[in-house]
């Protein structure tokens, strides 16, 4: 190997990919996978309008748990749908890494058991982290709330005849 060469490997930095380890990871209990599973989110969920992005949710109820394959945990499962009207592979590709990381930091450990699809607007690619970061913490604060409401029984509902 030449002095140049040697040179040129000193110089570059280390691009490589280091794998997360333990709680650090995204885990595969943590995701949505199934087509099925979406579909039922888009059309029985409700949303969450952002700046960045718009959040579908629906809560997984014990019928969905038994029809599922595969032993669904408590908490919340996310997905992420990136049409192709938002750009090319490697703009679609990017928003969904920057949308599972800001998932990652900002996961839950809530008892409310949920599917959330997160769909991202052209405007994610030039949102600052920090922003993407907040806006997702706002999202699933939101959720728990609405979904908390729900599983309350003390609440009063919208549509009950006492509440006036």
């Amino acid at each position: 190997m030449s002095a140049l060469a040697s040179e040129h490997n000193q110089r570059e930095p280390d691009r490589s990919v280091q794998p997360r380890a333990g709680k650090a990871a995204f885990p595969r209990s943590a995701r949505l996978l199934r087509h099925a599973d979406f579909e039922r989110v888009y059309e029985r969920g409700k949303r969450h309008f952002s700046a960045s992005m718009t959040v579908f949710y629906w809560p997984r109820t014990e019928a969905d748990r038994r029809e599922a394959k595969s032993p669904a945990l408590s908490g919340l499962r996310v997905g992420f749908t990136v049409g192709r009207a938002l750009g090319g592979a490697v703009q679609r590709n990017r928003m969904k890494r920057r949308l599972r990381e800001a998932v990652r930091l900002s996961l839950p450990s809530s008892p409310v058991s949920a599917d959330v699809v997160i769909n991202p607007k052209k405007s994610l690619l030039s949102t600052d982290f920090a922003a993407l970061l907040n806006e997702v913490r706002r999202a699933f604060v939101v959720i728990e709330q609405k979904l908390g409401q729900r599983a309350d029984p003390e609440l009063p509902k919208k549509n009950d005849a006492s509440v006036r």
